[in-house]
């Protein structure tokens, strides 16, 4: 595999330093890309920075993964309008260990002269002292050539922090550090990185007198306007604590036909025949979605596994009428939730539901799900009535403990599309 011509053709590719196809040519080289520890997940975000690792894995490259413990600690100002917030220590150590549990799902760190490696550029910056930094560092970046770079040009009319403005010091010290000690002279990154991963390889010119490259994949964006990587305005995170595995495969299942051309290119490993191929079956029938559900159950089952596809696929099911019992009993409380937001709530006493009670008693007495017996009895009779999937035959049908979903909840369903979701307290 020619890596840069792989970028190419999947649309990965916004910039990239002169001479980098010719170099990558030649024979394995090593590459890095940094990410930092400010949250205790990665989001769908990261995805395009991440799939360049894993291309430049396959086409017989060694990829460095670096976890900022140290940069984490000041913070990015690229892509921002405001000052980020300082982290704890503690906080970013348990955050690089969740983001390495999650890059190993994608990488390969185990075999081969090509295996992936990952580093912490806390391990190496601990021991710098202020005096020298400056002294072997700040001397050969220019005020004017950091004034120059974008990332912080948009924040000079706002204002910019010495500690943010010096981000770029120690990204740039990284890359030198890594081409000194790991023989590594390639960076990758988003767009917004391009003025931090250049002001490393001009660091290492000056310093080294070193030749290094660089490449950055464009800033993905949704064709309807919004941003990537959220839904509803809430970030799409690659953890299941934080986005449940239903959510996230929902995500990829609405996405209009045009994002999901682009996105089956960018995020997948499908070849382009193959691609070339779905596209031409989703042109002859969009309604059967075949795009959105390849990309959905592909990029689910790498991020989770193709357990949460099967289980986020049976979900999906539930609320066009079909589903079972057994399936509701799978979910977890997150994505059983996930399933049937919005779904009106009504609540109950939990010492009700553990004596057990009549289900007439229970929607029409207890609760205000029916106005009245009558109208609870008629819909039994009529079989319209279901309880987590069942249809109930028999008005005098007891509900008790071994109702309940997740220990506290019950579906009602009337008729096919109307719920109620019963939690007890």
């Amino acid at each position: 595999m020619n890596f840069v011509k792989e970028l190419k053709w999947r649309g990965l590719i916004h910039d990239i330093m002169p001479g980098t196809e010719e170099k990558l040519s030649r024979g394995m080289a090593t590459g890095y890309i940094g990410y930092d520890p400010t949250a205790p997940s990665l989001h769908i975000g990261s995805l395009a920075p991440i799939m360049m690792q894993v291309l430049f894995q396959r086409a017989g490259h060694k990829p460095i993964v670096l976890v900022g413990g140290a940069t984490g600690m000041v913070g990015d100002p690229s892509g921002r309008s405001e000052e980020r917030p300082l982290l704890a220590i503690d906080e970013i150590r348990y955050n690089q260990e969740q983001i390495k549990k999650q890059l190993e799902k994608f990488l390969d760190f185990e075999k081969g002269k090509n295996a992936a490696e990952m580093v912490n550029n806390y391990d190496w910056f601990r021991g710098v002292e202020f005096l020298n930094f400056l002294r072997e560092v700040g001397k050969h970046l220019t005020i004017n050539y950091m004034l120059a770079k974008e990332s912080v040009k948009q924040r000079l009319e706002k204002g910019i922090s010495f500690t943010e403005f010096s981000y770029q010091l120690l990204q740039a010290y990284d890359f030198y550090w890594l081409y000194q000690n790991k023989n590594c002279i390639f960076q990758m990154g988003g767009s917004d990185q391009w003025g931090n991963i250049t002001a490393g390889t001009e660091l290492i010119r000056r310093k080294a007198s070193g030749e290094a490259f660089a490449l950055t994949c464009p800033l993905i964006t949704r064709s309807d306007g919004s941003k990537f990587g959220k839904s509803e305005g809430e970030n799409i995170w690659l953890s299941a604590d934080m986005t449940s595995p239903y959510k996230f495969y929902q995500y990829w299942l609405n996405c209009p036909d045009s994002d999901a051309v682009e996105y089956i290119n960018n995020f997948t490993l499908l070849s382009r025949d193959e691609i070339k191929g779905l596209v031409r079956e989703h042109k002859k029938a969009p309604h059967l979605r075949v795009l959105q559900k390849t990309l959905a159950r592909d990029i689910t089952s790498r991020v989770h596994s193709s357990r949460e596809v099967e289980i986020a696929e049976a979900a999906a099911e539930i609320l066009f009428g079909k589903g079972t019992t057994g399936v509701l009993n799978q979910l977890s409380e997150q994505d059983f939730l996930s399933v049937f937001e919005g779904v009106p709530q009504v609540t109950v006493p939990g010492h009700i539901i553990k004596k057990g009670i009549n289900v007439v008693e229970l929607l029409a007495t207890e609760t205000t799900v029916f106005s009245s017996k009558g109208e609870t009895r008629r819909l039994i009779q009529n079989g319209g009535l279901s309880i987590n999937k069942e249809r109930v035959q028999n008005s005098e049908a007891i509900i008790g403990p071994g109702s309940l979903l997740n220990r506290k909840y019950i579906l009602i369903q009337k008729g096919k599309k109307n719920y109620v979701l019963l939690k007890t307290e």
